[in-house]
């Protein structure tokens, strides 16, 4: 199992936790920018290959609804950090409640201030899968 290190004041749930490993692994081998949307163990949709975080979220988020799956309950991996809150906010606004990424932008406070307020829980992995 990797090294994941909880920096909201919710936690993932056992549940979560092992949908956000699962999610992990499949952003690892997606094109960047990448975003990857799991619930129950089953992928919902992927937004790959965007000039953006915020485009790759809202591609997979379209997928999943265009593939009869409401994001809600899901959780979000990416393959690099967040540089703004704006990602997690579309993510808790369509209903995803867990997120794993790498961290290390000079920004993170913004994302887990964000998480904290909304009751998201986020998790840093310390690894990249950025492939450009």
């Amino acid at each position: 199992q990797e090294e994941l290190k909880v920096v909201t004041t919710v936690a993932p749930s056992a549940k979560e936790i092992e949908d956000l490993l699962f999610a992990n692994k499949l952003v690892k081998h997606t094109k960047s920018n990448a975003i990857v949307l799991v619930r129950d163990s089953q992928l919902l949709a992927s937004g790959t290959g965007q000039t953006s975080r915020v485009d790759a979220l809202k591609q997979a988020i379209a997928k999943a609804r265009e593939f009869g799956f409401d994001p809600k309950g899901a959780v979000m991996a990416s393959d690099a950090f967040f540089p703004f809150a704006d990602s997690v906010e579309i993510a808790f606004n369509a209903g995803i409640r867990s997120v794993i990424q790498p961290g290390g932008s000079v920004r993170d406070q913004e994302s887990i201030d964000y998480c904290n307020q909304t009751g998201m829980s986020m998790v840093y992995t310390g690894i990249r899968h950025f492939k450009h």
